[in-house]
């Protein structure tokens, strides 16, 4: 078999495959658990699980976390930064906010320790212009004095560089003189934009990761290589497009979102051929909750993105919103006597109780097998201890059965998800009652139901294999390259002709970037956008532009409708300000035929249950189960049910009708019970 493109994803506690044949439209699916602290050892188990014959890929993509658990658990490298005199506690001071919004305490590291942040002379104002010429021996020695303190990454970060990169781009030569490898970050590279907190903390993070992800993707690279694997491996970018392993480490922050983007792209290929271009995705996997919002079949890109707190990461990624809310979430009654879900999981190891490998503390899973959502037959006897766990744990401490215990866990998580998809809808001026919830993840069509009910959604959309999804989004994402310039001036003293040309220069670099990778394309097409602003305001908004050559008139008048659009509110007497260029060249991939995702050869004519069992409504009612390979695409199922498959469990709560399109995907029209 030729011509086969792989998709392999790594989340927080299983690492999933697509092996996908363009030519036939066939299928092959793996989900092994992930494999900690080395994510490398999963990915190969996965190929294993389907004895796949590396030799015969033409391409594997991989969405990788790598970078997002470093991030996250702040085990990064050792990392030195040389900036402008006087601005070492940049990177600190941030934009005077709290990390708790009430009263005085919190705790706050910055990414690189004081000790390791050094001065030296040189200054540039707003416009470029030396006001103070690069002190060279000082960077120099400001280089060998962060090596001996043991740092493997370099950030060069000097004020106003986006202006003018001389003083960035002269330092890190000098630097590069003395630092015995590849990993020098100049701020501007990265992120030529203007706010030298963002633009510092991004650099940081970037230098901190690099070498991690660098000996993470190249190892992989060699061990599939050594298995026969003859093509270049790419990696999901955060942005939802790709890149090579040879070069992704160069701009490492990149990939900080690479698994949730993957998800998204999966969306938004799905939702177009089933003709749902606005959706609200909703991914719940094992460790976290991820949600986004993708309307007329765009996937949200942002880059205002704030990973954690004071954690600015400002290039291009997809705008994908977290919460700990996953399957293996632990349930506890905190000291205040109030339950409490997530953020802390159980992980893969030892995971939720009803796994039997050694968790003792209640998640979310064990809290859907006591309610009949999840089959026992598959867990054996360590349901017994979950329900002695729920017991003991939850229900004695609240006063409530196991069952009441039970359903108030999954309550109280549905909370925190409904309140994290409101974050991405509502809170943006969109209304929920315009979307399709689109749910996937191993866990989540097994809550999709309710989250629709409590955000008024009116129809779910659960594709063909929610728990691979984030693996199919590696398949089906194109190529993508993303640049910001920044030129933070009154939009009536733009030279128009100065904006044509940054965009002019983006384009070609894209399409240049674009054109160095062997990958069939059916398209390369540019997006243009700024972000703008009215003078005063501190807070930016993205305005899309209908080509590379705007005029000025156009640029205020589609500024003024999109500021108007999302506040509702005209200031026809303020001046805007064009803050930033953006602009995205975007090389499409050949449509994937998604149809066989589910073998057709297993479909019956009509839609058969396996048997019952009872499932917890409220009250137990006796439930359907149904095998969802066996499912006809002209399906008309009226809930209650439950509909099981390989890789998740779907839960159709009473008054629900589940249909089915050509590609198998199920559409639930939420009724209210």
């Amino acid at each position: 078999m030729a011509g086969l493109v792989a998709g392999v994803d790594v989340g927080g506690t299983f690492t999933d495959l697509v092996i996908f044949d363009p030519a036939t439209g066939a299928v092959k699916l793996a989900k092994v658990p992930t494999s900690l602290p080395n994510q490398s050892h999963g990915v190969l188990a996965a190929f294993e699980a389907k004895g796949a014959d590396l030799s015969s890929l033409d391409l594997i993509v991989h969405g990788t976390t790598t970078t997002t658990n470093a991030v996250l658990e702040r085990a990064l490298c050792r990392t030195g930064l040389i900036t402008t005199m006087g601005f070492r506690d940049v990177l600190e001071l941030g934009r005077r906010t709290r990390p708790n919004a009430y009263g005085m305490t919190g705790r706050f590291t910055p990414v690189i320790p004081r000790d390791l942040r050094l001065e030296v002379p040189e200054r540039l104002d707003a416009r470029g212009n030396v006001l103070v010429a690069l002190d060279e021996e000082a960077v120099r020695k400001a280089s060998l004095q962060l090596l001996e303190k043991g740092c493997e990454s370099l950030v060069i970060h000097f004020l106003h560089a986006y202006a003018n990169s001389a003083h960035e781009r002269r330092a890190a030569q000098i630097a590069a003189e003395v630092w015995p490898n590849p990993y020098v970050t100049m701020g501007h590279a990265l992120l030529s934009e203007s706010r030298e907190y963002e633009r510092g903390v991004t650099a940081a993070v970037n230098a901190s990761v690099q070498p991690l992800l660098e000996r993470y993707v190249l190892r992989l690279a060699d061990q599939l290589a050594a298995r026969g694997y003859q093509h270049d491996l790419l990696v999901m970018n955060g942005n939802g497009g790709m890149v090579s392993a040879r070069t992704v480490s160069k701009e490492a922050v990149k990939t900080v979102m690479s698994g949730p983007a993957s998800g998204v792209m999966a969306a938004v290929a799905t939702g177009r051929r089933a003709g749902m271009l606005d959706l609200l995705t909703y991914d719940m996997g094992g460790t976290s909750t991820d949600v986004a919002m993708i309307r007329q079949g765009r996937a949200p890109v942002s880059n205002e993105i704030e990973v954690e707190y004071a954690m600015p990461i400002h290039v291009p990624m997809v705008d994908v919103r977290t919460v700990g809310a996953g399957g293996g979430s632990i349930a506890r009654v905190d000291a205040g006597g109030l339950l409490r879900v997530g953020p802390e999981s159980a992980g893969s190891t030892p995971g939720p109780i009803c796994y039997g490998r050694g968790g003792h503390r209640v998640t979310i899973s064990d809290a859907n097998i006591l309610l009949g959502r999840l089959p026992v037959s598959r867990f054996g006897q360590a349901v017994d201890a979950a329900r002695v766990a729920m017991a003991d744990q939850i229900g004695t401490p609240l006063g409530l059965t196991v069952e009441q215990a039970a359903e108030a866990v999954v309550r109280i998580a549905n909370t925190h998800m409904a309140g994290a998809i409101r974050m991405v809808s509502i809170s943006m001026g969109a209304d929920p009652r315009d979307f399709a919830l689109f749910a996937f993840g191993g866990a989540g069509p097994l809550h999709a139901v309710a989250l629709a009910r409590e955000l008024a959604v009116p129809r779910v959309l659960v594709p063909a294999r929610p728990g691979i999804t984030n693996a199919l989004g590696c398949v089906v994402a194109d190529l993508r390259h993303d640049f910001v310039r920044t030129l933070n001036r009154p939009l009536d003293s733009v030279e128009t002709g100065s904006v044509h040309a940054v965009f002019a220069a983006q384009e070609a670099e894209g399409r240049r970037l674009i054109a160095a990778e062997n990958i069939a394309l059916t398209t390369v097409r540019a997006e243009f956008s700024a972000d703008m602003q009215f003078v005063g305001q501190t807070h930016l908004l993205r305005v899309p532009l209908p080509n590379a050559a705007p005029t000025r008139d156009d640029m205020q008048r589609l500024f003024e409708a999109a500021y108007h659009a999302r506040f509702r509110v005209d200031l026809p007497t303020i001046r805007a300000n064009l803050v930033n260029l953006n602009c995205s060249v975007i090389g499409e991939r050949p449509e994937m035929d998604l149809s066989a995702l589910i073998d057709p050869s297993g479909r019956q004519p009509k839609a058969v249950p396996q048997g019952t069992r009872p499932v917890w409504f409220g009250k137990w009612v006796e439930t359907p189960i149904y095998w969802r390979d066996h499912l006809p695409l002209n399906l008309q199922l009226p809930g209650p049910a439950i509909i099981e498959q390989m890789d998740t469990t779907v839960v159709v709560e009473p008054g629900c009708l589940v249909t089915s399109d050509a590609d198998g995907n199920l559409i639930i029209e939420v009724g209210h019970a």
